[in-house]
């Protein structure tokens, strides 16, 4: 005579218990992380980043990609640094974090606190990633987001600091490939958000604004000129989409 199969379990870990769950499913993450990082590191030195900075920026901004495009726009004349688009252009691309924290809602209590919000600084693509999966799978806390979120904040403020200090020893960055890198980066980027073929108008929308800036505006103003037409036409072909859907 078979046994009882046994019971599913729906008791909630404790919070130590999510926070070592989410640091272990974020290990592999972090190597891929450290490896973008290192990559970042090289480049800010090439830019005239000091190890401090890198430390500063890495610690208080804490998003890849986001920082490649502040380094797009840094100036060796802290006099001649356009604060305001760095901070436009930071903003843009950190924008889809809005709507990617917003389904981790039921992770905290119907109140947001200081605790929650920090929680939320340690999101990321991966750990959010990964975060939304466990919840699908088991009852999770929001230790398990901070648990895989402090592993990537660790790997990342280390290796930019690593390729930073590595970098002082390049001369030419581009003898390695590393020029190549913030091009390469928003390639991926752009892979990984692939949604169909309804992407590619806004895409090409944003790409044509940004040659056409280029052209006619000097300095890097062409990054925040193709990400607004970008997004504006992608707001205007996902509105339409929803009427015809609704029609």
């Amino acid at each position: 005579m078979s046994s009882p199969a046994s019971p599913v379990t729906t008791e909630k870990p404790s919070a130590y218990q999510d926070l070592a769950r989410g640091a272990r499913a974020c290990l592999p993450v972090c190597i891929s992380v450290a490896a973008y990082g290192l990559v970042w590191g090289v480049l800010a030195g090439q830019a005239g980043l000091s190890v401090l900075e890198v430390l500063l920026m890495s610690g208080l901004v804490f998003a890849g990609s986001s920082q490649f495009v502040a380094l797009d726009l840094w100036t060796g004349n802290p006099a001649a640094l356009p604060i305001g688009a760095l901070v436009l252009a930071v903003a843009i691309v950190n924008l889809r974090y809005v709507l990617l924290t917003a389904t981790l809602r039921p992770l905290f209590a119907s109140r947001l606190r200081p605790s929650a919000l920090a929680a939320i600084f340690v999101a990321t693509d991966e750990n959010w990633a990964l975060t939304v999966a466990e919840m699908r799978r088991r009852p999770t806390g929001a230790a398990f987001l901070v648990g895989g979120g402090l592993m990537i904040y660790v790997s990342w403020l280390a290796s930019t600091a690593i390729g930073r200090l590595l970098g002082a020893a390049i001369d030419d960055p581009a003898a390695f490939g590393l020029d190549f890198a913030f091009t390469a980066t928003f390639l991926a980027l752009l892979l990984g958000m692939w949604r169909g073929k309804g992407d590619l108008v806004p895409w090409l929308v944003g790409a044509g604004a940004a040659l056409i800036a280029a052209r006619l505006i000097e300095g890097n103003w062409y990054i925040l000129v193709g990400g607004l037409i970008g997004s504006f036409a992608g707001a205007v072909f996902e509105t339409r989409a929803r009427r015809d859907r609704l029609a």
